[in-house]
């Protein structure tokens, strides 16, 4: 519900700022985000907070695993291997990863 409530919330922001700005505030926006977004400093850290995100992932993953076991409803336990394995990288034909 919260989730639900911040978006609309944003939405609602978005909505009144784009309408009282304008095209031009808005295309001045965009430029600035993609200008940010480009910048070597943010990708870097997007990058490390991803990578960092997965590992803690992973060892959630085993300490839970471990203390649940069998207990885990077997959805649930599928959902958990196929997000693991989806976030490993894979090997091509050429024994290279897609990366």
């Amino acid at each position: 519900m919260r989730y639900k409530l911040t978006f609309v919330v944003g939405l609602a922001i978005g909505y009144v700022l784009g309408t009282k700005a304008g095209r031009e505030r808005y295309e001045k926006m965009a430029k600035s985000a993609r200008r940010l977004a480009e910048n070597p400093a943010v990708r870097n850290a997007a990058e490390t907070a991803a990578q960092t995100g997965r590992e803690v992932a992973g060892r959630a993953y085993h300490v839970v695993s471990e203390k649940v076991g069998d207990r885990m409803p077997e959805p649930v336990a599928e959902r958990v291997r196929a997000l693991r394995d989806r976030n490993q990288p894979a090997e091509d034909d050429w024994g290279t990863s897609n990366t």
